[in-house]
């Protein structure tokens, strides 16, 4: 569908009524499951919503089905002269007649930035549209690339009227970065479906599960944030236990054949699922969840986790360890054989993995839910709105 049949197809705001456009680039995961969350609360309370972002994005979370509209904006990962410019061209008629134009991640925040400021080209759109830009990602990349987004970062920040972080050390870094206003923005895993079967059939389902094999599950994309190799390294501390628990990882991405020659050349104890979408059920077939990121905000597989009561164990990085509090067992990022430890000393002990799994509900009561990050949204949009 290209985009005048869907401006054609959808109705214009009825006056008085709040617009909000949320842009999304390309997302298999948190990024767009928040992206959804939000527009489904926005719809609730009564206001217009579109959501930009690439038709892939939009096949694979259904914001329409989420009371939005959806423009499709190809925002590519990298950026490029032709690309940037279709995409800008795109969010100017998108934008027109916003109120608030809300943008997820670094690259859709810079051309929504851009398209802001051509906004007299487009008859009906409002030059003073203010932008609100969520953060969900740290800069992980090296040389060149490191230094070009270092770059972009810097004027997102200082662009947006309002920046929101989804962990604290986010907020630190848009401040560092010259953000005239930057607060912390978390992002709430939404809520997960009770599994559809009990955990003895949830680990009949799982390939190489033997009844009283321990089973440690780790869920993300395969790509380097996720520091899969490091679980692989650790894996190798798992091998000698008896009964050898075995390694599940669920997500696709760049790195799943480089993993996978490497599970099967050094004979490790770990099988790659693909994409899955019985999360619930792997939760339930579960002893441990691990998360061995190089860096994570709010986790949504470590939100699910604790919420399930099953134990975790994670790299002390980003915004996870005021995520889980005492809640989970921390170990420093680049260490193998600690955090193999660490799962090996969970597994070995069935009343601190118990009292892990109490620990993890209790604390996940702590967090603000779907229905309060919407109106702290909403809040923001009406402040901004009122200011300009």
């Amino acid at each position: 569908m290209d985009d005048t049949s869907v401006r054609a197809t959808t109705p214009a705001p009825e006056p008085g009524q709040l617009h909000a456009v949320l842009v999304v680039a390309a997302s298999t995961g948190g990024i767009g499951a928040h992206v959804r969350s939000l527009a489904q609360g926005l719809v609730a309370h009564g206001l217009t919503v579109t959501v930009c972002g690439p038709a892939a994005t939009d096949a694979l979370f259904g914001f329409s089905g989420a009371g939005a509209r959806f423009h499709p904006v190809e925002i590519t990962p990298t950026s490029g002269p032709r690309s940037d410019a279709a995409a800008i061209g795109e969010l100017r008629r998108a934008f027109t007649g916003a109120c608030v134009v809300h943008a997820h991640g670094l690259r859709a925040g810079l051309l929504s930035d851009l398209a802001l400021r051509t906004a007299g080209r487009v008859p009906g759109m409002r030059p003073e549209t203010p932008l609100v830009v969520t953060m969900h990602h740290a800069l992980l990349a090296t040389g060149m690339e490191r230094r070009l987004l270092r770059l972009m970062e810097r004027r997102v920040a200082r662009a947006a009227d309002l920046l929101l972080g989804a962990s604290s050390d986010l907020v630190a870094r848009a401040r560092e970065l010259g953000a005239g206003d930057a607060r912390l923005g978390p992002v709430a895993a939404p809520p997960l479906a009770a599994p559809a079967v009990d955990r003895a059939a949830a680990r009949a389902a799982l390939p190489g599960v033997a009844e009283g094999r321990p089973v440690v599950l780790a869920v993300g994309r395969l790509a380097p944030q996720k520091g899969f190799d490091l679980l692989l390294d650790a894996s190798r501390t798992l091998a000698g236990l008896n009964p050898r628990p075995l390694v599940l990882i669920a997500g696709e991405g760049p790195e799943g054949v480089a993993l996978r020659d490497r599970i099967d050349a050094e004979g490790l104890p770990v099988r790659l699922l693909g994409h899955r979408t019985d999360v619930p059920e792997l939760l339930a077939a579960a002893d441990v969840v691990a998360i061995s990121s190089r860096w994570e905000a709010r986790a949504l597989v470590a939100q699910e986790a604790l919420r399930a009561g099953v134990p975790l164990v994670a790299t002390a990085v980003g915004g996870l360890p005021e995520l889980v509090g005492d809640a989970a067992v921390l170990v420093p990022y680049g260490d193998a054989q600690a955090f193999g430890r660490a799962v090996a000393g969970l597994l070995a002990d069935t009343p601190r993995r118990a009292r892990l799994a109490e620990l993890g509900r209790a604390q996940a009561e702590t967090w603000p839910d779907e229905a309060a990050t919407v109106a702290q949204v909403l809040s923001i949009y009406d402040e901004l709105v009122q200011r300009s």
